[in-house]
């Protein structure tokens, strides 16, 4: 398999999203929502690419990710169905209702199918740490509660589309 990237410049890069499907072995293209979470979390000088450092640190996210997404998958079925999502969120930490997980499944399953696919399953965890990020900054007496007004409620929202 040759690895093509698309460039601009010497320095920086932008894996496709065939490539990083081909990379984790599920040969479809990765959710192209899912690169540019992952890309501009290592893309330290903000500009929309990764150094070949930077790269590596891409790299071994996403192999990460995979034994961790590979430990789930009960049935190897290279896909997370509501159980496998439960029992990986559970694992993290997360206690949340049977009805959220639906919510979840409903937002990350791309193909309708009632389960998640690799790339989208690191997106659903990418998401869900980000709000719980910002909600854990509001929530002051880590009660489980919030009190925010409508711009505090917005601001929170768009740092994290």
């Amino acid at each position: 398999m040759a690895w093509r990237c698309q460039r601009l410049g010497d320095i920086k890069i932008w894996p496709s999203t065939e490539d990083l499907g081909n990379f984790v072995c599920t040969w479809t293209p990765f959710n192209p929502i899912t690169v540019r979470s992952i890309i501009s979390m290592f893309d330290r000088d903000n500009k929309g690419g990764v150094n070949f450092n930077e790269f590596a640190g891409v790299w071994k996210y996403i192999t990460d990710w995979q034994s961790i997404f590979r430990t789930y998958d009960r049935d190897n079925s290279g896909f997370i169905d509501k159980n496998e999502l439960k029992q990986a969120l559970t694992g993290f930490g997360y206690r949340l209702s049977d009805q959220f997980y639906n919510t979840l499944i409903e937002k990350f399953d791309r193909q309708r199918k009632g389960q998640v696919a690799f790339d989208d399953f690191i997106q659903c965890c990418i998401v869900l740490q980000r709000l719980t990020d910002v909600f854990r900054r509001y929530d002051t007496d880590q009660d489980g509660w919030i009190q925010v007004s409508y711009e505090q409620y917005l601001s929170m929202v768009f740092n994290i589309v």
